[in-house]
């Protein structure tokens, strides 16, 4: 049968000329676009996804640094850098944890923003660069006395002056903080036994 023949459907023979071409056109882009949409979504959750299982699975410096190359983009991937840092510094690569860390001063994921300044003081702690190091401590001390990273701090500042010779400024900072946290356990339990460690410390004999 002949469509343009039937009385019945002129009218969407000539809806159809007129407008159901570019109409169905239009569904189809309008369709293409949100089903795009949709994809890129479910393409950022599963991405998002995946860097939260990397965030808590990846346990060596290898399966780190793949996460923090893969997923660089991701909301995971400031938390993903700071663990590639403290994974550097735990197994003693000060240079390339302290690297880390200073790219991520003023670029640490929301929350995180005090651990990279404290983690750059410990690395140069660890490098024998005391008095740098000391600096770095106090200072951050000093500007975020409420801090939960403030008590970890001044007792890096303690080790640091120690360790550059200066046992009797270590001790002084060591009854200050001892006064300053007598009601709180822990706090006391950390101190006494950076104490410990200072009254114990004897410097390296001179070669």
């Amino acid at each position: 049968m002949n469509l343009k023949t039937n009385p019945e459907l002129l009218p969407l023979i000539e809806w159809w000329e007129k407008d159901g071409k570019s109409t169905v056109i239009y569904l189809l882009v309008a369709a293409i676009a949100v089903g795009g949409w949709y994809g890129w979504k479910n393409h950022k959750a599963a991405v998002k996804d995946a860097a939260s299982n990397a965030l808590v699975n990846a346990y060596t410096t290898e399966e780190i640094e793949e996460a923090v190359a893969k997923f660089s983009g991701s909301d995971s991937a400031g938390a993903l850098k700071i663990r590639l840092a403290k994974s550097y510094y735990d197994s003693a690569r000060y240079e390339e944890a302290l690297a880390q860390y200073e790219a991520l001063a003023g670029n640490a994921p929301d929350g995180f923003a005090d651990i990279p300044v404290v983690g750059k003081a410990q690395c140069l702690e660890a490098l024998g660069k005391f008095d740098e190091a000391a600096k770095a401590f106090d200072a951050f001390a000093e500007a975020n006395p409420k801090s939960y990273l403030a008590l970890t701090a001044q007792l890096g500042a303690v080790r640091a002056y120690v360790q550059a010779g200066d046992k009797t400024k270590a001790l002084a900072r060591i009854d200050a903080l001892k006064a300053a946290n007598k009601d709180d356990e822990l706090a006391t339990a950390r101190i006494e036994a950076t104490e410990t460690l200072v009254k114990r410390f004897e410097p390296a004999a001179a070669k």
